[in-house]
């Protein structure tokens, strides 16, 4: 599998990881900072939370580090969570805005 293929896998398993408080996927939120996938299939996630105080800060990047190790083609998974730069709104995509009314 070439990494273009292994990359939408991951976005495809991004979008079914949610904020609990936030009805809209943390890919189109503007979670995810960077994506990268190594010669060896390991994948590298820059993250962020929308808040260091969000209730799911001690299991959402757990849950988005298993959903991606369970992708075939995947050896290990990264995940680094990150509050540099702090997230906005602005980082969300026009259909997250869209969903939230905020258009």
């Amino acid at each position: 599998m070439d990494k273009g293929f292994l990359e939408q896998e991951i976005i495809q398993r991004l979008k079914t990881c949610y904020d609990p408080e936030i009805p809209v996927d943390i890919y189109e939120l503007g979670l995810i900072y960077e994506i990268k996938i190594d010669d060896q299939k390991n994948a590298y996630l820059k993250m962020t939370l929308t808040s260091p105080m969000c209730p799911v800060a001690g299991s959402l990047p757990g849950e988005v580090k298993s959903k991606i190790k369970a992708i075939e083609g995947i050896n290990d998974v990264y995940v680094d969570l990150v509050w540099n730069p702090p997230w906005d709104k602005d980082m969300m995509s026009d259909y997250a805005k869209i969903e939230l009314g905020l258009f």
